[in-house]
């Protein structure tokens, strides 16, 4: 009986590609489940020191949806870093303006924050629409 715990290096790591269509997903449980699979957490496999996650093709990202009120009332704000620079845009003009921009905030602020982070959070490719340039690598559909 082995009781070692196996620690995967990146190198080692065999990746897969996985398919989201985000057409009528609700947006949180939606980045919750990319950011899953982007860190590994999926994988028996798992090392929290190491970029041992998958490949992640979204598609439709145009369509995801939001509960509630909140496609009305919720507001991303940024800081340009000049005096009165603070920004706010809605969702729904966030939806118009960078139909991919939503899910990738979501996404983004649900990985490690750091290096090793930035690192997985590229491993993501969204789209707005239902076609994407990544056909030759097979993406398998990732399921709810």
């Amino acid at each position: 009986m082995n009781t070692k715990t196996a620690f995967l290096k990146t190198e080692q790591v065999d990746r897969k590609w996985w398919l989201v269509d985000a057409t009528d997903q609700v947006l949180g449980r939606l980045a919750a489940r990319i950011a899953r699979v982007l860190q590994g957490k999926h994988r028996p496999t798992f090392t929290p020191n190491h970029d041992v996650g998958d490949f992640v093709v979204v598609v439709n990202a145009e369509k995801v949806r939001l509960t509630g009120s909140k496609a009305r009332t919720k507001q991303y704000d940024w800081y340009t870093y000049h005096p009165g620079g603070r920004k706010v845009l809605s969702f729904e003009k966030m939806l118009q303006r960078h139909p991919t921009r939503p899910v990738e905030l979501a996404v983004r602020r649900m990985m490690p924050k750091g290096r090793l982070g930035r690192r997985m959070f590229a491993k993501m490719k969204v789209y707005a629409g239902p076609d994407h340039p990544h056909a030759a690598q097979q993406p398998e559909p990732l399921k709810p």
